[in-house]
């Protein structure tokens, strides 16, 4: 059994969840019983009494026969409430507002989470917007704009040897490459994808050093169509001047709170 700060963890809370977070991986594929015993390694009885707790309690769903499972809506209750206590997320969001107005693009706010960035908040375009909101869903760090940000602050000693997941043919797969394309962006002093994450869009990423390492980062995306060499500028110019004064204006530790 391991062991978290010298504490031993609980087997089935530790259970319970990875399996919320595998249902909510695949998003809109439900998954059969004996998918879900297979991939967490449990017995099938096992797996369909936790199933059937979580459906009680609102975290699982199922559909009329009863054979197929889904993330339920408690999950959802559960990331806006973390969204709504967040004091970052409620710092940055009048700035994308700002952002958003003065650019026309879509602003987006994201955190680290491993070796991944959660989206936070989105203020779309009116030029462009996409069919699914990206909020509480996650992106490769090495794929996009945001997560290259935050990969720049730290060393690239912690980069794990690969190979890295491409999204498009443009994503940065060996480690080599990603490592000279982060020494660019701390040279530069924020991170731009093109079309590495999203085919037809460019990123431009800023990591918000209001904590260090940095685990925040904004960003904007246009699409390759609307972006010329005066828009880019531009962007850049007021992205830089969004994130100085998200500096400015963040309070040592994150608030009253400062959590881990």
């Amino acid at each position: 059994m391991s062991e978290t700060g010298g504490v031993r963890e609980v087997k089935s809370a530790a259970r319970t969840v990875e399996l919320l977070e595998l249902l909510a991986e695949r998003g809109d594929r439900p998954a059969r019983l004996q998918e879900l015993a297979d991939a967490l390694g449990v017995p099938r009885s096992s797996m369909y009494a936790l199933l059937q707790t979580l459906i009680s309690r609102g975290w699982v769903r199922t559909d009329l026969t009863g054979s197929l499972y889904g993330i339920g809506l408690r999950a959802l209750l559960t990331g806006t409430g973390y969204l709504d206590s967040d004091p970052r997320v409620r710092l940055v969001r009048p700035y994308l507002d700002e952002a958003s107005d003065a650019l026309g693009e879509t602003i987006h706010l994201a955190r680290l989470d491993g070796l991944s960035v959660a989206y936070l908040a989105t203020r779309e375009s009116h030029e462009y917007l996409r069919t699914i909101s990206r909020v509480g869903r996650r992106l490769p760090a090495h794929a996009g704009a945001l997560g290259k940000a935050l990969l720049a602050e730290r060393p690239d000693s912690e980069l794990p040897e690969g190979p890295y997941e491409a999204l498009t043919p443009r994503t940065h797969t060996t480690r080599d490459s990603i490592a000279a394309d982060l020494a660019g962006i701390r040279a530069r002093g924020y991170a731009v994808d093109r079309e590495e994450g999203v085919p037809g869009i460019v990123g431009f990423g800023f990591a918000l050093r209001y904590d260090s390492p940095p685990q925040d980062a904004v960003s904007c995306s246009v699409p390759v169509a609307r972006l010329t060499p005066e828009h880019e500028a531009r962007i850049v110019t007021v992205m830089r001047e969004i994130r100085a004064r998200i500096e400015a204006s963040a309070p040592a530790g994150g608030g009253t709170v400062q959590w881990r």
